[in-house]
């Protein structure tokens, strides 16, 4: 008998200890594992809008309009990362829940959208664009066009949202265009520490081949991947010929002159999220560093962190755009309106 009351001690300690890991399995689960995308129906006016470039290409967006009595004098626009285009879920439902904050969101495409696509013709010559395809440095004049849009539609002042790889897109516009319809930049989990891109000398060698022969379109496979990953020889070159100072934009490496962060005036705000993201709080202090640094810079900088967000900030998208909304009625719109009336780039 004791030996029988024994065994039934052990299966019921057994049998709790399996219940508590199994606990605590589901409640890691719930802190880290993938959360499902939730969307919503939206509450007020939303469109899809179309823009012309100055280079004949044109790209799709959507706008999400507020009603006219909650609505401020300023339009986001956000573009989408790598591989990505204005529709993503997420990209959405924080169009969406910024406009319930009053605030008129335009989610853009840019030629670099998806990972591949149709960007125009030349005659019979197709124009390819995206991932795989793109010119990262020609989409300045996608954001351009939108821009131009922003303002036929009454908005003389935009703020400029990069998520992942657009942060680059819409830092690089400023910072070249340093337009002053622009009164605030937000980069979405950016990289701060400079990439190194394309260094193989064999694979920049047949690039530049394929480039002379007039074959941009021509696919190079990277070798060193532990997946098939491709990118045209067009798209390479583009990258290897990157001045810098764009390449280093936050100025990280002691020896980068005059790094594209200077050329920003309008204020920034960077953040991250906590679950898995490209970069957490130590990387945000490294950017406000590097920044002070340098002798000139964008006039304000602020930081945030998006507790519980990926990094498409699935689930969190509502803290985004509160994120977001907050900053602009706390920083951004107290100082465009003591400035003068923008000159149009």
């Amino acid at each position: 008998m004791p030996i029988k009351r024994s065994a039934m001690l052990w299966g019921l300690s057994g049998a709790a200890a399996a219940l508590v890991v199994a606990g605590a399995a589901a409640l890691i689960w719930q802190q880290v594992g993938p959360r499902a995308v939730t969307v919503t129906v939206g509450k007020f006016p939303e469109q899809l809008v179309y823009v012309r470039s100055g280079d004949d290409i044109v790209n799709g967006g959507a706008m999400f309009t507020p009603p006219a009595y909650s609505s401020r004098n300023i339009a986001i626009i956000w573009i989408h990362g790598w591989g990505a285009n204005f529709y993503e879920p997420t990209y959405v439902m924080i169009a969406r829940r910024l406009a319930e904050r009053g605030l008129t969101t335009i989610v853009a495409n840019t030629r670099m959208h998806d990972l591949g696509n149709v960007a125009g013709w030349r005659g019979d010559k197709r124009i390819r664009g995206g991932g795989y395809w793109g010119v990262a440095s020609e989409q300045a004049r996608d954001i351009a066009a939108w821009i131009n849009f922003a303002e036929s539609h009454g908005f003389k002042d935009v703020v400029l949202v990069g998520h992942s790889a657009g942060w680059a897109a819409v830092s690089t516009y400023q910072a070249e265009k340093q337009d002053a319809r622009v009164v605030g930049v937000v980069v979405a989990s950016p990289s701060i520490q400079p990439g190194t891109g394309p260094t193989d000398p064999d694979q920049i060698a047949q690039a530049t081949r394929m480039l002379a022969d007039g074959r941009g379109d021509d696919l190079v496979r990277d070798p060193k991947r532990s997946f098939p990953s491709f990118i045209s020889a067009a798209t390479m070159m583009d990258i290897v010929n990157s001045p810098p100072e764009l390449k280093d934009f936050f100025g990280t490496r002691s020896g980068t002159r005059n790094p594209g962060i200077t050329r920003i005036r309008c204020p920034l705000l960077a953040f991250f999220g906590t679950r898995g993201d490209v970069g957490g709080e130590k990387d945000l202090q490294l950017l406000k560093s590097f920044i002070a640094y340098q002798a000139s810079g964008p006039s304000r900088v602020d930081t945030a962190i998006i507790g519980k967000a990926d990094h498409m900030y699935t689930g969190e998208e509502a803290a985004v755009a509160r994120t977001i909304g907050e900053w602009i009625n706390s920083v951004v719109l107290p100082q465009s309106a003591g400035r003068g009336a923008p000159i149009r780039k």
